[in-house]
């Protein structure tokens, strides 16, 4: 190889390189420098890069540059197939098109995926990193690397140079008259990047040397991204390139109205988007008319070179019928061999996205991809492939704006061929939808943009799949067959695992047992378990029995992920049945109990870190309370051997522990969250009854009240059945409101930690009536007495750390003449430099506009803390990460002191 270039055989004796690479693998080498804008021309087929878009009657100007002088190495048409393989990501493959399309935009290189020619690209990953071959290699695929760095567009670009078929600038054989090559600089072993190109191998076609082409090193090994035109070549050359890669434009003869000269040749390749077609209207059209258009003519053919399909052959000066093309690009060719002078033609072109596609496989993509999408379009595919198969969708790359309900740019699938199709899915934001398969041979997708945020739109593949599983042979699979989009996949039943060949079957562990008690372990116990194991057992107990099962040890790799190795726990037989938990890590889980009488466990190991297993005992026992809920009036609770009878809210249980009578109805809540409910809830509530609840949470927070159902007696004024919900610890605080009928208060919130409620019901109309959960809340008013009180960060502080996303905001004050006195107890947040993650703040005054005390976090601030006047604001809040013990403040009132503030320095 030389530098990023790699060498055949003949290239290798040229440069006296020993070197060999194998042309099998497209093993070539590293790319050292990025580079960005233009290359020099090869033929008629490449023009000079430009920062400029032709979508006039401006020619691209085209210089030629180092170029191969081998004819065999040309690409044909300048036609290049390309394949990208699987292993790049969206983001990467935008760049290699977008890259494309550079050349394109500029030159009359065409870049087509391949579907069955001979020679074609690969944009692959090699050893070498960036890296390919000058010009075609002929007789299959050759190399393109991409490797780790060199994903970025001027490295893209420079490659394709190479593809193309050009050597680098400064290896031309007459470098040494513009350049200087300081070997002493080289850095060793690099020195064979600066070997000179022998004449016969390199055709400078009499361009000047061009220090700012793309193939180029700079002075520092790093190219200049600058770049810039020279004269047009149009009076050198008898073919002219126009490339028009535009949503729409227009474009004329040479020289129209006033008149081409003879002997004229050119040709515009209009390109747009993949899933985009054109729309071709001629404004004027005055051409030598002949028999058959054979001299003067304008030529359409509906493709990207002179050998597709042709639209129509045109001459004279009637105007043609509007041409759409079929795909994404349009070959307009103009040729003059008359010395008949007429104004010439004009037409203008735009792109329409949608439309109906009849094809086996291709691709779809959002207006102006990878770029981003334009404002206000809708596009409306639908997709067709042959009869018999489905239609397989695949995303490649996906970023529309993101919105909860995706209400303004998205993306819509429908199965079937109409708005009316059901639909498979509405998608925006920034994760590729999964893989998409209809039910019949037809697919509806409609893409809408609105006229705000545009982002680089969607990539999707579509193809004819097939259910593989569905042949006789059943997919030659020993065993099951499972179908997958594009393909399938043999399975084993319960108890047998793959075998290397990955269709037949051989036992494994697992397995379906039947017994009514006994143990499982992992595979090799008490040894470490093997890699690549997948084991399911399947535990069936008799009618009316539940499986309870309980692990004696535990350890598997992983962590509360469980991403590697773990156990998977699910009430049923199937791997979509109610799921228990999923396990992982040295921590015992609690025992499970089954939902019915049967039960799975699943265990799989990855490819690396083996542990112990686990050891568990499953036992089976009969429900009582699956027949007749046991004789319980209410509530039957299974045990183990047995079973008990409980009763709803406002009822005790009988003397014959099976039926409920009616008890006292005050209750006591002292509770962070929990859910209340009227009596005899869901049923009826009784006539005559009066309940309350007493809530109190961690000082410092509130208590809020929301209700999930209400239904009672109505009434305009609520005097017959209701709620009433009082802020404070009884019925003499104020009250907060008063409830009856069907609709559903706002939640409520009280201004302490103290919230009373009361039910009354009458001797008529009975109803369901209600249940409301009720939660902490932190921040809030509080009033600093003599007498001190506490104020906590959290209201589990003690039992847990305190939530991320935390939010909180006090407001402490004392009585008139009074400040208020902050003496912290506890203080444990997150710390960091400028406690710019999770922090208290401290404001001397009613609001958080006052004079700020200080913002901690760590260890926090000293002891005490005075406010100047008599209120204090407290601020706390958290991030989504890391999360700490909290603080614990007392707070009271005191008269002003001297020395008012007490801060951390």
């Amino acid at each position: 190889y030389l530098g990023d270039i790699a060498l055949d055989e003949e290239d290798m004796r040229m440069f006296k390189v020993d070197r060999i690479v194998n042309l099998a693998e497209r093993t070539v080498t590293v790319l050292n420098h990025t580079d960005a804008g233009k290359c020099a021309c090869l033929s008629a087929w490449a023009c000079s890069l430009s920062n400029e878009t032709n979508t006039s009657n401006t020619a691209s100007h085209r210089r030629k540059r180092a170029a191969t002088s081998r004819p065999e190495r040309v690409w044909p048409e300048g036609v290049i197939p390309y394949v990208i393989s699987g292993n790049f990501s969206g983001s990467q493959r935008a760049i290699f098109r977008q890259a494309m399309r550079h050349w394109e935009k500029h030159t009359c290189v065409t870049f087509i995926e391949r579907t069955t020619e001979e020679s074609y690209i690969v944009f692959t990953y090699r050893p070498c990193g960036c890296c390919s071959y000058v010009g075609r290699r002929g007789g299959g695929p050759q190399a393109i690397s991409i490797g780790k760095n060199c994903d970025k567009f001027g490295i893209v670009v420079h490659e394709l140079g190479h593809v193309i078929g050009f050597w680098h600038e400064h290896t031309r054989p007459d470098r040494d008259d513009h350049v200087s090559i300081i070997r002493d600089n080289i850095q060793p072993g690099q020195e064979y990047n600066f070997l000179k190109m022998e004449p016969g191998e390199v055709d400078s076609l009499g361009e000047v040397y061009d220090f700012d082409s793309i193939m180029h090193y700079a002075r520092n090994t790093f190219s200049s991204v600058l770049c810039y035109h020279r004269g047009s070549g149009f009076e050198q050359e008898k073919l002219a390139c126009f490339i028009l890669q535009e949503s729409s434009g227009n474009f004329s003869s040479p020289g129209f109205p006033n008149g081409y000269s003879a002997y004229m040749h050119c040709i515009w390749i209009i390109s747009v988007t993949p899933g985009e077609k054109i729309i071709l209207n001629f404004t004027s059209m005055d051409l030598y008319r002949s028999h058959l258009c054979w001299y003067d003519h304008v030529e359409i053919r509906d493709g990207y070179w002179r050998k597709a399909p042709l639209k129509g052959r045109f001459c004279g000066d009637k105007l043609p019928e509007p041409i759409v093309s079929t795909d994404s690009r349009l070959w307009i060719e103009f040729r003059s061999s008359s010395n008949w002078v007429g104004k010439g033609f004009s037409a203008a072109y735009e792109a329409i996205c949608g439309g109906e596609v009849k094809k086996d496989n291709g691709q779809i993509q959002s207006p102006n991809y990878p770029d981003d999408y334009r404002p206000n379009k809708v596009c409306v595919w639908k997709i067709t492939v042959a009869q018999g198969y489905h239609v397989g969708l695949t995303f490649q790359s996906f970023e529309i704006e993101r919105h909860d309900n995706c209400a303004y740019d998205y993306l819509e699938v429908r199965d079937g061929n109409s708005e009316s199709s059901p639909l498979l899915g509405r998608f925006c934001g920034y994760d590729k939808p999964d893989d998409i398969k209809s039910s019949s041979n037809q697919i509806w997708m409609k893409f809408v943009s609105d006229g705000s945020v545009n982002k680089a739109g969607f990539a999707a593949n579509f193809f004819k799949e097939m259910d593989e599983c569905s042949r006789p042979d059943n997919g030659r699979c020993e065993q099951r067959c499972v179908n997958t989009l594009g393909s399938y996949k043999c399975a084993c039943d319960p108890g047998y695992e793959l075998a290397a060949d990955k269709r037949s079957c051989e036992a494994a562990c697992g397995g379906f047992i039947t017994k009514l008690n006994g143990s499982i372990t992992s595979p090799g116990w008490p040894k470490e378990y093997p890699p690549n194991k997948n084991c399911i057992w399947q535990l069936v107990a008799p009618t009316q029995y539940r499986i309870t099962l309980l692990f004696d040890v535990f350890e598997t790799e992983g962590n509360d992920v469980c991403k590697y190795d773990f156990v998977e726990v699910r009430s049923g037989l199937s791997a979509d049945s109610r799921l228990h938990g999923k396990f992982c890590g040295a921590e015992k889980p609690e025992a499970i109990t089954s939902q019915y009488n049967n039960m799975r466990i699943e265990f799989k190991s990855d490819n690396t870190v083996s542990k112990k297993g686990f050891k568990a005992q499953f036992f089976s026992d009969k429900d009582e309370c699956s027949k007749e809920n046991g004789g319980c009036q209410h509530e039957c609770v299974n045990t183990f051997g047995s079973y008990s009878c409980q009763c709803r809210s406002g009822f005790i249980l009988h003397e014959n522990k099976h039926d409920c009578k009616e008890a006292g109805c005050d209750h006591v809540v002292n509770s962070v969250s929990g859910t209340i409910t009227s009596p005899n809830w869901p049923d009826k509530y009784p006539s005559k009854k009066a309940c309350t609840w007493a809530l109190s949470t961690t000082p410092g927070h509130r208590i809020k009240i929301a209700f999930n159902e209400i239904d009672m007696e109505p009434h305009l004024e609520c005097t017959y059945d209701h709620i009433e919900i009082y802020d404070g610890r009884d019925g003499k605080a104020p009250s907060l409101g008063r409830y009856c009928g069907t609709k559903k208060p706002q939640p409520i919130i009280s201004s302490s930690n103290k919230m009373f409620i009361r039910f009354l019901s009458d001797n008529s109309v009975q109803k369901k009536g209600f249940e409301a959960s009720h939660t902490a809340e932190c921040g809030g008013r509080l009033k600093a007495e003599v007498k001190t009180k506490d104020l906590y960060s959290h209201a589990q502080f003690g039992d847990n750390n305190y939530p991320g996303a935390s939010d909180c905001q006090w407001v402490i004050t004392a009585e008139k003449g009074y400040g208020v006195e902050l003496i912290f107890q506890t203080f444990e947040i997150e710390e960091e430099a400028d406690c710019g993650y999770d922090y208290m703040e401290l404001f001397d005054g009613a609001d958080t506009k006052s004079p700020r005390l200080g913002r901690y976090c760590g260890s926090g601030p000293p002891e005490e803390i005075y406010s100047a006047g008599d209120s204090i604001v407290i601020k706390f809040r958290s991030d989504d990460t890391i999360n700490k013990k909290g603080f614990h403040v007392r707070y009271t009132s005191t008269k002003f002191q001297d020395t008012l503030h007490s801060r951390k320095k």
